[in-house]
């Protein structure tokens, strides 16, 4: 693999895949000084997170409240509490950069759709606005919504909620100052099977008059996306038997895909990185475009957590997926 300071995103067969690692054989006495001090402030920054983190929990408060506390800075404004249907988990928050950048010559700016995690059981989108700030540092508005969650709904409730959340970002991306065809959904654990699964099966966004070739790309972080069988009694009520085989992302790639950025984190004990790597796979062999990203050291929660403030200075999760969102090509007219 070759070092950060040139190209990290190296082929791997017929899919891009980038393991961010220490190099193993820095070239000149420069290089390997230059890497010795990465790797130092990347622990330093390590340490720092886990201890806030750590203090965080000690103090009984969720360790999203400390990620979120570090995201009050002025990059964004936000927009909270509206509505993209009936019912009230179905509202979502908006981030705007605050500091406008020029509309490219195609439009507006890139809108991500994010949802969250939590096993399809648990989860509010006030708890990510440390995601909707990463994002929106980066030039993107960002849209978190929630959608109905175990036991109020199982499969496919929570999809097609999300089907409804991309519809409301579509009709109002003009008025966000983002451009309609530069959409893309992005999750986290059970919100990369959400997404994705919005990707590949076009039954959803179709039933609001969109296709899944209507999304400029996708972002999958640590998402379950070949889950089967299910052992765990919980899991089998949220996904019914009748639907069951439905609910796997890997079962409906045809190539037709938007470009995807998969990403996983190879201590992530949760969701192994096998899921992501088998369905990049099917991805890359039925012709789509996809790219992975796989991340020593890094488990299930960091992963998501290295978007956030400080994590994000020394690991390169923000930086992957800032730059897959600017690189992607507009959708199809």
């Amino acid at each position: 693999m070759q070092g950060r300071a040139a190209n990290r995103h190296a082929a791997f067969e017929s899919f891009e895949c980038s393991v961010h690692a220490p190099a193993q054989a820095a070239r000149g006495a420069r290089a390997v000084i230059r890497r010795a001090i990465e790797e130092q402030a990347m622990l330093a920054g390590m340490m720092l997170i886990g201890s806030a983190v750590t203090f965080g929990v000690w103090a009984g408060r969720n360790p999203l409240v400390v990620l979120n506390a570090a995201a009050r800075r002025p990059t964004f404004v936000g927009r909270f509490g509206l509505t993209y249907g009936a019912g009230p988990r179905r509202a979502l928050d908006v981030y705007l950069p605050a500091a406008r950048e020029p509309r490219p010559a195609g439009g507006g700016a890139p809108l991500v759709v994010f949802f969250y995690g939590g096993s399809w059981q648990r989860g509010r989108r006030g708890d990510y606005r440390f995601v909707g700030e990463a994002l929106a540092s980066r030039g993107c508005v960002v849209a978190i919504p929630d959608y109905r969650l175990y036991p109020d709904a199982v499969f496919p409730g929570f999809v097609e909620d999300a089907a409804a959340a991309v519809r409301w970002a579509r009709d109002h991306a003009a008025a966000l100052g983002a451009d309609p065809r530069r959409i893309h959904v992005a999750g986290h654990s059970a919100g990369a099977q959400i997404a994705t699964l919005l990707a590949t099966d076009s039954r959803f966004l179709r039933a609001h008059g969109l296709d899944k070739r209507d999304l400029a790309g996708v972002v999958g972080l640590a998402g379950p996306y070949d889950f089967l069988p299910l052992e765990d009694a919980t899991l089998k009520r949220i996904f019914p038997e009748p639907v069951r085989d439905a609910s796997q992302p890997i079962r409906f790639v045809d190539g037709r895909e938007p470009p995807m950025l998969l990403a996983s984190g190879l201590r992530d004990a949760t969701v192994k990185p096998g899921n992501t790597v088998r369905f990049a796979s099917r991805v890359a062999a039925a012709g789509g475009a996809v790219q992975v990203r796989l991340y020593p050291g890094i488990g299930h929660a960091l992963l998501v957590g290295a978007l956030g403030l400080p994590m994000r200075r020394f690991l390169p999760v923000l930086d992957d997926v800032a730059a897959f969102v600017r690189a992607a090509p507009r959708a199809p007219a």
